[in-house]
């Protein structure tokens, strides 16, 4: 019983705060360091839990699973500590570190180390620098912190989950334990890739960038050069890498019927999985086969059969017919990660010992179902004849935004044979890369159409509809690299007269253009383009009479390459130096 006259509530508020004061006054153990790390011993600044009497019942809410046990030790753990046997600057946890360090340093880059936030209850290290001393010290905490969240761990019933599972190493004595737990998997002998035996294709995953091509036996075989020039057959086909190589092989003619890379059959025979892991088949469908002679000439057989490499005696020398010179695979799939169809196409030639060892050629490219090449004006650089690639930037660090007609991002007035500016309004003409051009047309003036009004039409009729602002650099240049696109520089030049109709007469657009990359095989690349507005004043005419003017646009293409000239390396300078007696006896 309390003191008569307080009430049972105002007991137990009273009991608590006299217990929480009490903890309170505990402070943490200090270390505070000069030269040696040491770690000191932990206080508890959480309320402590007294002993509860016999036969009293354990308060609610409290579960009596044990404490997690830390896993990491906070004390030991340091962070920043990234140099081993150094001093990390401001990594004040560091055992490397000691007085004449701490006294160039600023402030402790990681001041606490705790462990998992998530539980209650943890240990936090707890670093700082006392600046004041002389030298400075380290000063160290190690307390218990509090996780103020109500959704926090306080009790754990399964202590795998604070640490890593060690994996069973397999020996004699286990592995038909394992291969038992390991059902759902196959091994094949004939390779190293082993696939789950769940093969239905509704559950199947999707072929990712990069990922192997599978077989039916094992995965796609494309031969590729790696150490050396030599083809290497174990080489896997990726799902998207479009590749183009060339590579060597070592044969023996007298046997070029029994190696399988020189038979159309090794590279046609293989059946690819729609999807990985998949049960359904996609054959592989050989669409053309062209015969190379000896005199290099080609011809292209009408029937696609399968044709086997055959030893040929011509007189006094051997050839090797049928033999597979270039493999170009083509694969179609969906935006779903799904291989649908892969056709092949030979070319083959005959070999003779003069020709032996055997360069062959492989490509494989991939083509998105139910979409058309875009094609380009060039592959880099402008093929003379092509449009030129242009279209409009809405706002600065967006896009370039372009029509889906190539022929008509740029263009100019088309000239009829009318000759009637206003019949002809929206007859364009495309520029050309590499064409000079130039168009016209005549406008009548009248006193019915006011000046105003008539220099919108013709302003209007020489731009066209959505005049762009930039061009393309080179052919195949990319909408999204708006900052190598060549802006187009505008233009206005007039020429005022008192009481006069000023219009716009003529639109001349000069395009600059450079030859770029290598004297072997240049590239056309666009560097300037300049659109000038050329406006002319006319007397306005008198009621009843007209007066016809031209109207011209012209494109001019001007090559501002500068003069190649070849480069040479600089010959080799000899930096000999004689024996000092050399000359001896002479001199």
């Amino acid at each position: 019983m309390g003191p008569r006259g307080l009430p049972p509530l105002l007991l137990v508020l009273l009991s608590c705060w006299t217990s929480v004061s009490a903890q309170a006054g505990a402070t943490p153990a200090v270390t505070t360091e000069r030269l040696n790390y040491t770690e000191a011993a932990p206080a508890t600044l959480g309320p402590s839990v007294q002993p509860r009497p016999p036969g009293t019942s354990r308060p609610p809410g409290r579960s009596s699973g044990p404490r997690p046990t830390p896993v990491t030790d906070v004390a030991a753990l340091c962070v920043c500590d990234l140099s081993p046997a150094q001093c990390d600057i401001n990594c004040c946890c560091d055992p490397d570190c000691n007085s004449v360090d701490f006294s160039v340093f600023s402030t402790c880059s990681v001041p606490v180390v705790t462990g998992d936030s998530q539980f209650c209850s943890q240990k936090a290290a707890i670093y700082s620098l006392n600046f004041t001393a002389n030298p400075p010290q380290r000063i160290f905490k190690l307390v218990d912190q509090i996780n103020p969240s109500i959704f926090c761990i306080r009790n754990t019933n399964y202590k795998p989950a604070i640490s890593f599972i060690n994996p069973e190493v397999p020996d004699e004595n286990s592995f038909d334990k394992l291969m038992k737990t390991s059902d759902g998997f196959t091994l094949n002998a004939e390779s190293d890739v082993s696939f789950p035996t769940k093969l239905d294709a509704t559950h199947a995953a999707k072929y990712e960038y990069g990922a192997h091509l599978q077989t039916s036996d094992s995965f796609l075989r494309f031969p590729s050069p790696l150490t050396s020039s030599l083809c290497t057959d174990n080489n896997p086909a990726a799902f998207l890498v479009n590749q183009a190589v060339k590579c060597t092989r070592e044969i023996n003619l007298e046997e070029c019927e029994k190696i399988e890379a020189l038979g159309m059959a090794y590279y046609s025979s293989p059946e690819i999985l729609r999807v990985p892991n998949s049960r359904t088949k996609v054959p592989i469908t050989v669409k053309s086969i062209i015969i190379q002679s000896l005199n290099k000439t080609l011809t292209r057989l009408e029937n696609t059969i399968i044709l086997q490499p055959a030893l040929i005696n011509a007189g006094p020398v051997r050839l090797c017919s049928n033999v597979v010179l270039e493999v170009k695979y083509s694969l179609t799939y969906t935006d779903a990660g799904e291989v649908t169809e892969a056709d092949l196409s030979f070319l083959l030639g005959t070999v003779s010992s003069v020709v032996v060892p055997l360069q062959q050629k492989f490509e494989i490219h991939f083509i998105q179902q139910n979409t058309k090449p875009l094609p380009l004006s060039g592959n880099p650089g402008y093929v003379v004849g092509l449009p030129l690639v242009a279209g409009v930037q809405p706002q600065k660090g967006s896009g370039i935004i372009q029509t889906t007609n190539r022929y008509g991002q740029f263009t100019i007035l088309r000239s009829t044979t009318e000759q009637d500016c206003l019949a002809i309004e929206g007859i364009r003409t495309p520029v050309l890369f590499g064409y000079n051009m130039q168009s016209g047309c005549k406008l009548r003036l009248t006193k019915a159409l006011p000046c105003w009004l008539m220099a919108q039409k013709v302003e209007s009729l020489l731009k066209g509809q959505g005049f762009p602002d930039h061009v393309a650099p080179f052919g195949n240049s990319r909408a999204q690299d708006a900052l190598d696109w060549v802006p187009i520089h505008f233009i206005t030049q007039s020429y005022n007269v008192k009481d006069s109709c000023q219009l716009p007469v003529a639109l001349v657009v000069e395009v600059k253009w450079t030859k770029y990359g290598s004297l072997l095989n240049p590239q056309a690349r666009v560097v300037n383009v300049t659109a000038h507005l050329i406006s002319s004043s006319f007397p306005e005419p008198d009621a009843g009479n007209e007066k016809i003017i031209l109207i011209s646009t012209a494109v001019t293409f001007v090559d501002v390459s500068a003069p190649a000239e070849a480069g040479f390396r600089a010959l080799p300078t000899i930096n000999a130096r004689l024996p000092f007696n050399f000359f001896f006896p002479f001199v």
